[in-house]
């Protein structure tokens, strides 16, 4: 099997540079002109993938939208998780797990072992316990050819008085950068991925010599936009995998005009 990287290197050649946050909350269950229900959760999810996952690179699903229902919600997501494989894009699942020991042992089982229920191509986790306690993670990923990505500079405005605090070592944010740099070179692969937001008029870090994969949520509704990219990322713009949910989930039920935000947010 190619590695996360590798197989996402290929699918953004092949589709364009953009990952579409499957976030069935709601608000997008009435666009879509459904009960907020399992059933309601099933069509509007499921029917994202069908009507455009042979033309997105990559999904992100976000857990808690499924996690809400209880276990049918989760068994919508694995279903999802399947048509995101089958339509030949990969998923990233939003899950922003971060524990100790066995804890974040159990979490990696969970979601980067090829046989559990929950297998994703990558997920997102929060370090705030410390870098070193996502290491579970990392093994899983590296061992299963799966990718985590990391919170570093999230696209919420409060997440700068934790992520922006300095110490002698510099900021919160760069040195959560720094340490996924070096863990990719330790490992000899970029399986470590970042998680910086795409609504800042600044990063107010340094991402340039980062290698890895970079996904930045917050471009659409939350105000960040694409042509903005290279100015925030600089030389590390081609690492950027941008993320439009509600922009483009939200714009209709109808695959053809889905697959036409799909193709305004590529710039096609």
């Amino acid at each position: 099997m190619s590695t996360y990287r590798q197989r996402l290197t290929k699918i953004v050649a092949e589709r364009g540079a953009l990952c579409v946050g499957v976030d069935p909350h709601p608000g997008v269950l009435k666009t879509w002109g459904l009960d907020r229900s399992v059933a309601g959760l099933e069509s509007c999810a499921r029917g994202i993938v069908e009507a455009i996952g042979d033309q997105v690179a990559v999904f992100k699903p976000q857990s808690a939208f499924f996690e809400c229902y209880g276990a049918a919600g989760i068994a919508v997501l694995e279903r999802l998780l399947r048509d995101i494989e089958d339509a030949g894009a990969l998923s990233i699942l939003d899950v922003k797990r971060g524990d100790i020991g066995s804890t974040m042992d159990a979490y990696a089982d969970a979601y980067l072992l090829p046989d559990a229920p929950l297998c994703c191509d990558a997920i997102t986790v929060s370090p705030y316990l410390g870098f070193g306690s996502l290491q579970p993670a990392f093994d899983r990923a590296l061992e299963n050819d799966r990718g985590v990505y990391v919170l570093a500079r999230t696209s919420n405005p409060e997440g700068g008085q934790v992520q922006l605090a300095f110490s002698d070592e510099g900021s919160v944010a760069q040195q959560i950068i720094d340490a996924a740099t070096e863990a990719n070179y330790a490992a000899h692969t970029r399986a470590i991925g970042l998680v910086v937001g795409g609504t800042h008029s600044a990063l107010g870090c340094d991402v340039s010599e980062f290698n890895g994969s970079i996904l930045v949520p917050g471009i659409g509704h939350q105000g960040g936009r694409m042509e903005d990219l290279p100015a925030l990322f600089g030389s590390a713009t081609d690492q950027v995998l941008p993320v439009v949910g509600r922009a483009i989930i939200s714009a209709s039920p109808r695959a053809p005009e889905l697959r036409r935000k799909v193709a305004e947010f590529l710039g096609e």
